[in-house]
């Protein structure tokens, strides 16, 4: 016997009860997001510590962080913020780029993040490949990704946000009541 879950399908900042069968019982947006990349860091101790203690010293929140480590001895990073610490945060970056000689600095503020939700995500075999080949076949690139025990969320164009919930929805079976 399948055992059925209630969650909430996040829409703007309406809530709508949902019932699904599925270990996924929520899917949920944020469209006040920006993405920082940081090109050609060395990857080196303490490199991190001097990017984002003056992000937190300036009450600039960081959401989600991604480090790549190439073969050179370089890293890019990228990180989230809210859109509207985007300028503070950029300049603060760009300013410790400049002082420890690192690449480049990009930013994105046409992104947003979509997110499915339930418990024990991390122990659910084809919960991840089931969101990704979702939004693939959906025509949506996904940026970014960030798991937890209770979340799997991706970084995608803001323009994609509706239909990547529609298709979400759809795909892990929550329905409204």
């Amino acid at each position: 016997m399948k055992r059925k879950k209630t969650g909430e399908k996040m829409r703007s900042e309406k809530k709508i009860e949902i019932e699904s069968e599925s270990p996924v019982t929520a899917v949920s947006y944020d469209k006040d997001q920006a993405k920082i990349t940081i090109v050609g860091v060395p990857d080196r101790p303490g490199i991190a510590s001097a990017i984002f203690t003056p992000l937190g010293e300036a009450g600039i929140s960081v959401d989600m962080i991604v480090q790549n480590v190439s073969l050179d001895g370089l890293t890019d990073i990228t990180f989230t913020v809210k859109r509207k610490e985007l300028k503070k945060a950029f300049e603060i970056v760009k300013r410790i780029a400049q002082e420890m000689n690192f690449r480049d600095v990009k930013y994105a503020d046409d992104i947003a993040k979509v997110s499915i939700v339930g418990t024990g995500m991390r122990d659910r075999p084809g919960i991840a490949g089931k969101m990704f080949s979702t939004l693939a076949k959906a025509g949506i690139n996904i940026e970014m990704i960030s798991t937890s025990e209770i979340k799997i969320s991706c970084i995608i164009k803001e323009k994609y946000v509706e239909l990547a919930v529609r298709e979400l929805c759809e795909a892990f079976g929550l329905t409204e009541k």
